[in-house]
């Protein structure tokens, strides 16, 4: 489905749940604290990336991911 179509769509629900006084309207209070969830998530406060809750935040060394600087080759070691 073509993204115009999507939003088409989209519009139309928002718009009759606004008629049915059922749509979420947020307050300042609500969109600020989701921001800053938001921002404590993808950030992790510190203006970089943080894994997900329970990721590892490395991830293992084995035969078939290469250390850092190394290269895959086309032979396979066992």
């Amino acid at each position: 489905m073509s993204p115009e179509k999507q939003r088409e769509i989209a519009s139309k629900g928002g718009r009759a749940a606004h008629e049915r006084g059922t749509a979420h309207e947020w307050t300042a209070d609500e969109a600020r604290s989701a921001g800053r969830r938001g921002g404590q998530v993808s950030r992790g406060g510190r203006g970089r990336l943080s894994p997900p809750d329970g990721a590892p935040t490395a991830s293992p060394q084995n035969a078939e991911t290469p250390a850092v600087g190394e290269r895959f080759t086309s032979t396979h070691v066992e």
